[in-house]
C-alpha cells in the first residue's frame, strides 16, 4: 500500500493525478488539462516559452538528455539505475519532462520552434526498456491492490498518449531502438511517429507467457500501423521478433546497422530536415484518420487491472521469474561496464 500511496501522492501534485474516471470524463478532463498547461505558458510569454534545453541535462536521475541546437534534436536516454524497465521513478521523470515541454513550447510558430525531435533511447548496453515493473506488479496483485495497478498503468497510458501526439507540439518523437525492447518498452516505442531500430534487436510481447496481456496501448498502436488480426497474433504469440522482421511487416520505419543507431538517425534527419513541417502535418493527418483515443487506452487499461487481479499464484510466479532472468541479464550488463581494477607490479 505504500507504494501505491507513493505513487499516487506523486501524480496528484504537480501532473493532478485522479486515479478513477469514467467514460468521455477522461477525454474532457485531459483537454482540460492541456488547455491548462498552454495557459501556464501563454503565447505572449517570449521568456517562458525560451526554455534552455541545453541546461536540463543533470536535472533528472533516470534520464540523461543533450540537445542538440543545430538540428533540433532533443536526446533522452534512459538510464536504468534501478532496473531496465519502468521503474515509477522513470515514469515520474518522464512526464516532468514532457510537462515541461508542452508548457514551454505550446501555441509556438514551428518556424521559430527550437526544438524539432524528441528523441527516446537507452545508455544500457543491449537493453532498450523490458516493460513493465514485474516486481511491483506482484506486490500489487497480492494485496489485491487494484488501485495501485491503475496508478502504475495510468501513468504509462498518460506517458505514451502525449508522446503519441507529440506532445500537442509541431514535434516529431522518435524511438531509437539499439537493445532489446519488451513488453511496455515495445509498447513505448510503439507510440512514436519514428521507429529506428538497429539490426540484431529484439522486440515482443511476452506477457502471455504469464496469463496477461500488454495493457498500455499495444493492440491500439500495433491496430494503428498494422491491422487487428496481426495485432491480435503477435499478442497471443508472446514471441521476440527481430527487428529486421518488424522492418518486413512495416513497424520499424528504419533499419539501421548495430552500434550505429545514432550516426544513422541524425544523417537521416538531417537528410529530411527541409521536409520537417510535411512530416509533421502528415503525423497529424495519421492521428486524425487513424485515432488512438485517449479514453480507449484508459478503458483498456481497466480491463488490465481486472486480469491481473485474477492472476493465480503459479502466474504470479512464472512473473516472478521473468523478472529475476531480466535482473540477471542486467547485472552481467552492469557488471562488464565496470572498469577491471589496475594492479600495479611492485
Amino acid at each position: 500500500m505504500a507504494i501505491s500511496k507513493s505513487l499516487l501522492s506523486a501524480w496528484q501534485g504537480d501532473h493532478e493525478f485522479e486515479p478513477r474516471r469514467t467514460g468521455h470524463e477522461r477525454v474532457t478532463f485531459l483537454d482540460s488539462f492541456l488547455q491548462r498547461s498552454a495557459r501556464g505558458a501563454p503565447a505572449r510569454s517570449e521568456p517562458q516559452r525560451r526554455l534552455e534545453l541545453d541546461a536540463l541535462d543533470g536535472r533528472y536521475a533516470e534520464i540523461s538528455l543533450r540537445f542538440e541546437a543545430d538540428s533540433g534534436i532533443l536526446w533522452c536516454h534512459q538510464q536504468h539505475r534501478q532496473r531496465p524497465c519502468f521503474s515509477s521513478a522513470l515514469l515520474t521523470e518522464v512526464v516532468d519532462l514532457q510537462t515541461r515541454l508542452q508548457r514551454a513550447f505550446a501555441g509556438a510558430d514551428r518556424r521559430r520552434l527550437p526544438l524539432r525531435y524528441l528523441v527516446w533511447a537507452s545508455d544500457t548496453p543491449g537493453i532498450y526498456n523490458l516493460g513493465g515493473d514485474l516486481r511491483l506488479f506482484t506486490q500489487l496483485i497480492r494485496a489485491g491492490d487494484g488501485d495501485g495497478l491503475f496508478a502504475y498503468a495510468k501513468a504509462c497510458i498518460d506517458i505514451c498518449y502525449r508522446n503519441s501526439i507529440s506532445l500537442d507540439l509541431p514535434i516529431l518523437t522518435v524511438a531509437l531502438i539499439q537493445g532489446d525492447a519488451l513488453g511496455g518498452g515495445f509498447e513505448a516505442a510503439l507510440s512514436n511517429d519514428l521507429l529506428v531500430a538497429e539490426r540484431g534487436c529484439q522486440l515482443g510481447l511476452p506477457e502471455v507467457l504469464f496469463n496477461m496481456f500488454p495493457g498500455m496501448g499495444a493492440y491500439s498502436f500495433l491496430c494503428r500501423r498494422l491491422d487487428g488480426a496481426r495485432a491480435k497474433e503477435m499478442i497471443l504469440s508472446g514471441r521476440l521478433y527481430a527487428a529486421e522482421e518488424l522492418h518486413e511487416m512495416g513497424l520499424i520505419d528504419l533499419l539501421v546497422p548495430p552500434g550505429e543507431g545514432e550516426a544513422a538517425l541524425r544523417e537521416h534527419l538531417d537528410r529530411k530536415a527541409h521536409q520537417h513541417g510535411v512530416h509533421c502535418a502528415l503525423a497529424r493527418v495519421a492521428r486524425r484518420c487513424q485515432p488512438v483515443a485517449y479514453d480507449e487506452l484508459i478503458e483498456v487499461t481497466e480491463v488490465w487491472v481486472e486480469t491481473a487481479l485474477a492472476l493465480t499464484e503459479a502466474d504470479l510466479r512464472r512473473m516472478e521469474r521473468l523478472a529475476a532472468a531480466q535482473e540477471r541479464r542486467y547485472a552481467r550488463v552492469a557488471a562488464s561496464a565496470v572498469p577491471a581494477p589496475v594492479s600495479v607490479a611492485c
